[in-house]
């Protein structure tokens, strides 16, 4: 029977379709436990992710060999009526041990696509691939989106902060603000500012029917910090190419990961993956043993 995984996300809707996007099936043959439905908290304060241990639905397929036994047993009784009863016990045991030995391969046959699906998976690089369509985002959203921001910048006693919305090339809402002091909404390696993206995509989807995503940003730190990571992923393949020791980065949120796994995927020499659960979940980078890394 296929063991469970652990899968951790903001919600518990992003959990399940994280687990769905892993284990590669339908919401119909998903068999999950939730072992943590998370709660959103106050700009990260108090944030717990949602956790849920997933499998795919077992299948069960009826055995057919019990069909085959039947008429092997009636010819076996008519001929007891004349034969021996000896010779008749001899015969009886040959088909029987036949049945077992059709049954053992049976079962190695069912065992192998339970071992293939085992095999470790990088969610980033398959949600990146399988993200859902964007809808149209509806004036009332951007309003209400902005009516938010301000409402909670108004309570850190940031009222000096200027709000843009404007509609990317991707078709997602960018919302960028401008104002004195902003290092502290943008907080330790961005993490107030994920937290305020997190409920402004909230607000935003519960306006509209479709899905919104909500790209937040303030003094241009989401391109400083994706050029940041890029030369922080060469420089960590550099050195595990000259020291040929794997090594592992800190803790990353799902973006930055994937950011960390895009940047790598071209270089041969190495390979990535991510080890660990939410929020400690980090990106490790190992040698690839070729000819030419001998």
């Amino acid at each position: 029977m296929e063991e469970y995984i652990t899968v951790s996300a903001k919600n518990l809707d992003d959990a399940i379709t994280e687990a769905l996007i892993q284990l590669g099936v339908t919401s119909d043959r998903l068999d999950y436990i939730v072992v943590e439905k998370g709660s959103a908290g106050f700009l990260g304060i108090g944030m717990k992710q949602a956790v849920i241990k997933a499998r795919r639905k077992v299948e069960e397929k009826p055995i057919e060999e019990s069909v085959k036994e039947e008429p092997v047993k009636e010819i076996k009784k008519e001929e007891a009526s004349v034969k021996p009863s000896k010779e008749w016990k001899e015969k009886k045991k040959k088909p029987e041990r036949k049945q077992e030995k059709s049954v053992k391969p049976a079962r190695q046959e069912k065992a192998e696509p339970v071992a293939e699906a085992a095999e470790p998976v990088k969610e980033e690089e398959i949600s990146e691939k399988k993200e859902p369509e964007l809808a149209k985002v509806e004036q009332q959203t951007i309003e209400t989106c902005e009516k938010f921001i301000y409402d909670v910048l108004k309570a850190m006693d940031m009222t000096d902060v200027k709000v843009t919305s404007t509609i990317d090339e991707e078709g997602a809402l960018s919302i960028d603000m401008e104002g004195s002091n902003m290092g502290i909404l943008i907080g330790k390696r961005g993490q107030t500012l994920d937290s305020l993206q997190y409920l402004t995509n909230r607000v935003a989807n519960k306006m509209q029917d479709g899905y919104v995503r909500v790209k937040l940003d303030t003094e241009d730190y989401r391109r400083r910090r994706k050029e940041t990571l890029e030369n922080l992923a060469k420089n960590i393949a550099a050195k595990v190419k000259r020291t040929r020791r794997t090594v592992s980065l800190e803790p990353m949120n799902p973006y930055e990961r994937r950011i960390i796994h895009s940047a790598l995927q071209a270089d041969p020499s190495v390979s990535t993956h991510s080890e660990g659960e939410e929020p400690y979940r980090r990106v490790v980078v190992t040698l690839v043993r070729n000819r030419n890394n001998r």
